[in-house]
């Protein structure tokens, strides 16, 4: 039977990448609070959708591509 119980350093790596997420949304907060008084125009809510709906395409087509290769043997 296997011991499943998380090894020291693996303990260590979680919280060292917790701590990175943690301040990824600290920073995060704090420049959506210190751009409260920002506008955009309408082509720019425009733009940014746009941009988010080509990344969203352009990552679901590589890893459709991804999966596609280890499928048929060729990514040796």
């Amino acid at each position: 039977m296997r011991d499943n119980r998380l090894t020291p350093a693996a303990i260590l790596t979680l919280v060292i990448l917790f701590a990175f997420l943690a301040g990824a949304i600290a920073y995060a907060i704090h420049a959506w609070r210190a751009m409260a008084g920002v506008q955009m125009s309408t082509l720019g809510w425009v733009f940014l959708a746009l941009g988010v709906v080509i990344t969203v395409l352009l990552g679901a087509g590589l890893m459709a591509l991804v999966f596609y290769s280890s499928r048929h043997g060729m990514d040796r």
